[in-house]
């Protein structure tokens, strides 16, 4: 080796003085873990789930279609009628087999303030039909519960039914492997460290292994946002919560009402919203934090003009998320599905052909007037990645176009997680 200036205790000292930002790195900002997000997280109130609910809703989902005049008239009304016969067989497939990706059984906003035995028994319920519908093969990849915040009012009761509904699933069975927990209307850290303190509560006296429970964090009060004294919470409570927090949903409604913003312009793409949201996506880069965007209450059924006007607006709010990099949202409806599906689908094969040719170039050398860095490769296997998890794009599709088997995508799109992997085996 040629001699330099510098010798081993020089570089010691180095290591030595960097030691906390390593150790920074690696436990606050993993990487994302290269599991599966979904697309969309639809809530329904928990007394209204059965087992058949995600069937249910792709059924009426796919009748709204029919009635409109089918999937490829629905695509050309929302501004893709290029794509339809594409997108087409896409999403009427998805319909029929995976209509909901992420159920969230509420018992917060969407399930009101009840007498106490009532709840009781519909948390009991709740988890038996969520039991049920898991060993049934029925239920969404990812499914949970929203119970009520940690605000002095609601704290009990919300604690109450989490412990009912945990306790009853786990004796039906293990966990559901997509078990998800909302904990919503957040406003400080220390309701964040709470939650972390009755999930490790949980683990130990259900005989649950440490870490298995994980939550979302609903972002919906702008104490989140800055605080009293001038610091991010939202960034903050991730650093403080073990691990466990999952994702950040934006609430849309509440979190504008508590601006004061007229009922009327309270939306996803109120410049309150958008600053909200780039705040929240800052806070998680690199956290492997999940983010979410919120939801439209505007509901296509009713009058057929309506239907057509609500559709389109969802359409085009679920577009522009993807493309401000939220790749997910909420939905309120069964007939909110198809469009989320064609405009998600759409944009992942509009972008295809491009982050295809440019993947086949960065592994195979193929087009030497592109010259992608690593970090873009990364970002354009992820792209790749998603749009396969969802449905919007084939394995046969990715192999033909980019040269390369899914896995090996995978393994570009999360450098980290394969490190991982090689350090475990």
């Amino acid at each position: 080796m040629a001699a330099g200036t510098l010798g081993e205790d020089d570089f010691a000292d180095i290591d030595a003085r960097l030691s906390g930002t390593d150790t920074l790195l690696a436990t606050s900002y993993p990487g994302d873990d290269g599991s599966r997000q979904p697309v969309h997280t639809l809530y329904v109130p928990a007394d209204r789930f059965t087992p058949d609910l995600p069937a249910r809703f792709g059924a009426e989902a796919a009748e709204a279609v029919a009635v409109a005049g089918g999937t490829a008239v629905l695509a050309a009304a929302v501004g893709l009628g290029h794509l339809a016969d594409e997108l087409t067989p896409l999403v009427d497939a998805k319909l029929e087999r995976e209509p909901i990706e992420d159920l969230r059984l509420d018992f917060e906003d969407g399930y009101g303030r009840r007498p106490d035995e009532e709840e009781d028994a519909d948390a009991i319920l709740a988890a038996e039909r969520v039991a049920a519908a898991v060993a049934a093969g029925v239920a969404p990849p990812f499914i949970g519960i929203r119970f009520k915040c940690f605000e002095a009012p609601t704290r009990r009761r919300g604690i109450r039914t989490l412990d009912l509904f945990l306790t009853t699933l786990v004796a039906h069975g293990p966990l559901p492997d997509g078990l998800v927990l909302t904990l919503p209307k957040v406003t400080t850290v220390e309701q964040v460290e709470a939650m972390v303190l009755l999930c490790e509560r949980f683990e130990e006296r259900l005989g649950l292994p440490a870490g298995r429970l994980r939550f979302e964090v609903q972002m919906e009060t702008p104490q989140l946002i800055i605080a009293a004294d001038g610091s991010v919470p939202v960034a903050t409570l991730l650093h403080h919560a073990d691990g466990r927090v999952s994702a950040l949903h934006y609430g849309t409604y509440d979190y504008s009402a508590s601006l004061q913003i007229a009922a009327a312009y309270q939306s996803m793409e109120h410049p309150a919203a958008d600053y909200a949201k780039q705040v929240m996506q800052v806070a998680v880069a690199e956290t492997g934090v999940r983010i979410s965007d919120g939801s439209t209450n505007v509901i296509p059924v009713g009058d057929p003009d309506h239907v057509r006007k609500a559709w389109a607006l969802h359409a085009r709010l679920v577009r522009r998320s993807l493309e401000r990099g939220y790749y997910q949202g909420w939905d309120l409806h069964a007939a909110q599905l198809p469009t989320r599906y064609l405009a998600t689908y759409a944009f992942y094969r509009e972008g295809f052909a491009a982050a295809a040719k440019r993947l086949d170039n960065y592994l195979h050398g193929s087009d030497a007037t592109i010259m992608d860095e690593p970090a873009t490769a990364r970002a354009l296997a992820r792209f790749v990645v998603r749009g396969l998890e969802c449905g919007a794009l084939t394995a046969d599709e990715v192999r033909a176009s980019t040269g390369s088997e899914p896995a090996e995508l995978v393994r570009l799109a999360h450098p980290k997680l394969v490190t991982s992997e090689k350090e475990n085996s």
